[in-house]
């Protein structure tokens, strides 16, 4: 088949490799659709290294076609599935108290298990059996469905983060990501979206996602401008939906007393941050990290992708076979893009 492998850092190409080679129970699908995100970049640029083998092959968002189902009665050849690509152990303490994405011997797909920048892709057989693979509901597409994953991550953020209904959310950043926030933000009934951006196209992208204000922070001040929309009082809840540490400082001080902070990008290995504890502290801030999704999560992104009650496909901007995936990586790093698929036959 062909995959685009992950020789070393900066160094990616598409060539023939070995078909996957199934143990008993796995089963293999046949892509249809993987869209890029952020890490995927940052695992080539070298920025992020836990995991990471090489050569490997990379991708996490995904979909597409049983075409060897492993024995498993509940799926069968030619059906649409997409997968949750994070596989936990089912039995460490995290995953008894149910933080299963935290768990002590995760592995997962496009990192410890090659990913879906390929033709075809296998999950392993404790995967099917510990349910991660999921048959795509009616009319759903194959590359709205490989969003699943990134909006499963989103709501696992804003989950940490405690938003709800009457809030006001300010959202540091308006990439795919920040994007997503945004929807889901709204559709949790948010009262008001501020979003951060230096990108003007972002901006407009934020505006038609539907935040309510959007800011310069090139031009303005992001932290006075928060608190001028919101007469002095702060955001409810704000959201790092970018990898940029200083950004943590201007969330401490745009939210109101015992507001929500929570550093959802990921972050450089080994940057560290200034951070104003003394606003945390007076304030009584709550601060919280996210990390990855639960099969959970993704069950219910994937039925919010499929009711509509979330809309993706407009955050699909662009799209590329597998033989180009060195220019779909660079239109996505590039920022020209919101979300990239790299779609199969």
């Amino acid at each position: 088949m062909k995959a685009a492998v992950l020789v070393s850092v900066n160094d990616m190409n598409v060539r023939s490799v070995n078909d996957p080679q199934l143990l008993p129970g796995d089963l293999l699908i046949k892509i249809k659709a993987a869209t890029i995100c952020g890490t995927d970049i940052r695992i080539l640029r070298g920025k992020k290294t836990t995991g990471i083998r090489y050569p490997s092959i990379l991708g996490h968002e995904f979909a597409g076609v049983v075409t060897d189902n492993g024995g498993h009665q509940q799926f069968h050849v030619g059906q649409p599935v997409t997968v949750c690509p994070a596989f936990a152990c089912g039995h460490c303490s995290n995953c008894i108290r149910g933080a299963e994405n935290l768990c002590g011997n995760l592995v997962a797909m496009g990192y410890e298990i090659d990913g879906a920048f390929a033709e075809y892709v296998r999950v392993p057989a404790h995967g099917v059996a510990a349910g991660n693979v999921f048959p795509l509901p009616e009319k759903t597409s194959f590359a709205c469905a490989a969003l699943a994953e990134p909006l499963a991550c989103v709501l696992n953020g804003q989950q940490r983060a405690g938003v709800k209904s009457g809030d006001c959310v300010a959202i540091l950043g308006a990439g795919p990501i920040g994007l997503l926030h945004i929807k889901l933000a709204k559709h949790m009934g948010a009262r008001r979206i501020i979003v951060s951006q230096t990108s003007a196209s972002r901006r407009r992208a934020a505006l038609e996602a539907g935040a309510d204000h959007v800011i310069d922070p090139s031009t303005e001040d992001a932290v006075e401008r928060v608190l001028h929309l919101t007469d002095g009082i702060g955001a409810d809840v704000a959201i790092c939906a970018i990898g940029k540490p200083e950004l943590a400082n201007d969330a401490v001080h745009l939210v109101r007393p015992r507001g929500s902070v929570n550093l959802f990008a990921g972050f450089t290995k080994g940057v560290q941050a200034d951070v104003d504890v003394n606003a945390i502290h007076y304030k009584e801030l709550t601060v919280t990290g996210a990390f990855g999704l639960t099969r959970d999560q993704f069950e219910t992104a994937l039925k919010l992708i499929a009711s509509g009650e979330i809309e993706v496909e407009s955050l699909l901007t662009h799209q590329f076979d597998l033989s180009h995936i060195s220019e779909a990586l660079a239109t996505a790093e590039r920022g020209e893009a919101l979300k990239v698929a790299i779609v199969g036959e």
